[in-house]
């Protein structure tokens, strides 16, 4: 599990140590250019002669990126440190113009002079700056961000320049990283979009920091899902494996029934009960499923559920009455979103993605649209939760999910062809058959639910993934990789 810290909580860990003495930056520059190094000994198989730019701004991150360029350039290469401000840091530029680099203003021809390099480390701005990049800083890093493949490797030096550290929000110019070597911990704006996709491959540094409180934001990793999977003992039957009830589709959108149904079989519940108006072609395509009322442990709502469909409604807010009464668990997608109750817990989880929670929030008072959403998601799933008390996972590139007592992750495992028509059908399915097989387990902890949300994003990508690698993929072709990419990851546990 990748967990991630705040700038206040980081600080707060580097605060003694700095105190006693203990050299923190000169572990950073050693870890930031070793790793270096390695880039380009993989690029152009060696270090000496390489070409590498420096941008450094006034305050520490532009001092690990100077004693790193010291460390590269006694290495042999070529080390040029781009100074956004006079007030860089003294001990570090020292150092690098004592091992044989230059330290030289950011003027006209900066961005010119960076983009021939082999490799330019972004040292602007770090974990105690906001607001963004601004002046001659952000005019060189927009020149650069125009740089074509064949440009620099990038490396953030502990964040990207610009971001939001603790939020993800991008208010400015930013250099997209190849990689951002981060110090002491991950920071949320690392894992959180739209930041995210701007951080590239993240590298966390130990550097001997002793971090307090909780992490801000967690990513499961493939040992995480299978530790939270439920794999049915020796003596397990149907009833015990969960059986999921699905109020989906209809003779106007019967496919989303036939996703969410196949999808939820397919994970490996132990029955799957199906409500609605198209069972006839559920059952078609997916014969294990039982048509018709029954004893459920969790529920799937709303997928390929219209607003002028009067009678799959009717049995949506009919089922609600039992995940409130009796807590079962369940999944509210799609169609249900409007019918969930003013206040739920946080066994429901809710799945919609940036438009549907902007009209759900818009519907509580709260009047934002899809774009406003996507440009600071974290605030507004998390303003989600406290309004309607349920677990929230946010569809997207990167997924967040908010569940109780602030459990909040972010996956970021699904290829860009995942965005089709009826892969949330498939996430909803896969989604509720987790909820089922540890619906016991969630009423005793309904922050599990959110941890279940998370491994739901991850196999639902690799899913993806596996079905085609690279390339194309339909919703079908999802949930039928779903038993091997499952068996996957629990052999590889």
């Amino acid at each position: 599990m990748l967990l991630s810290w705040t700038s206040s909580q980081v600080r707060a860990a580097e605060e003694p140590l700095l105190a006693a003495g203990v050299p923190l930056m000169d572990r950073a520059a050693f870890a930031l250019a070793t790793r270096v190094a390695g880039l380009l000994r993989e690029r152009r198989g060696r270090v000496g002669g390489a070409r590498v730019v420096l941008l450094v701004g006034p305050g520490n991150n532009g001092g690990d990126a100077l004693f790193a360029g010291a460390f590269l350039a006694r290495r042999g290469a070529e080390v040029v440190a781009l100074a956004i401000d006079e007030r860089i840091h003294a001990g570090g530029a020292a150092a690098l113009v004592a091992a044989g680099g230059r330290v030289v203003p950011a003027g006209r021809a900066a961005a010119g002079l960076a983009s021939g390099a082999d490799v330019v480390l972004d040292g602007l701005l770090g974990i105690g700056a906001s607001g963004g990049l601004r002046g001659g800083a952000a005019e060189l890093v927009d020149a650069l961000a125009q740089r074509g493949p064949a440009g620099p490797l990038v490396v953030a030096v502990d964040v990207p320049s610009g971001i939001g550290i603790d939020d993800g929000e991008v208010p400015g110019a930013v250099l997209p990283a190849d990689l951002t070597v981060t110090f002491g911990a991950a920071k949320p704006g690392l894992l959180l979009p739209p930041a995210a996709r701007l951080a590239g491959r993240v590298e966390v540094v130990d550097i001997g920091l002793d971090l307090a409180g909780s992490p801000s934001v967690a990513r499961l990793d493939a040992a995480d899902v299978a530790e939270l999977w439920p794999v049915p003992p020796p003596e397990a039957h149907k009833y015990t494996r969960g059986v999921l009830g699905v109020v989906a589709g209809a003779r106007r959108y019967p496919g989303a029934a036939v996703l969410a149904t196949t999808a939820a079989v397919l994970t490996g519940v132990g029955m799957v009960r199906y409500l609605g108006d198209v069972g006839d072609l559920v059952v078609a395509r997916r014969p294990e499923v039982v048509i018709g009322v029954g004893r459920v442990q969790a529920w799937v709502f709303g997928p390929g559920v219209s607003p002028d469909d009067a009678s799959q409604r009717r049995r949506i807010e009919h089922a609600f009455e039992g995940v409130r009464e009796r807590g079962e668990p369940a999944v509210c997608d799609a169609g249900a979103l409007e019918l969930l109750p003013d206040r739920v817990g946080a066994h429901v989880v809710l799945t919609p993605h940036a438009g549907e929670l902007a009209r759900l929030l818009s519907d509580r008072g709260e009047h934002v649209d899809r774009a406003t959403v996507e440009a600071e998601p974290l605030r507004w799933v998390r303003l989600a939760h406290d309004l309607t008390g349920a677990t929230v996972l946010l569809k997207g590139a990167t997924t967040i999910v908010v569940g109780a007592q602030g459990a909040t992750y972010s996956q970021a495992d699904a290829p860009a062809w995942l965005a089709t028509a009826g892969a949330g059908d498939v996430l909803a399915g896969l989604l509720g058959a987790l909820l089922a097989g540890r619906a016991d387990d969630i009423h005793e902890d309904p922050s599990l639910a959110a941890a279940l949300a998370a491994a739901a994003a991850l196999v639902h990508g690799r899913a993806a993934d596996r079905a085609n690698p690279g390339g194309p993929v339909s919703a079908r072709g999802v949930a039928v990789a779903l038993p091997e990419t499952i068996a996957d990851l629990l052999a590889g546990a």
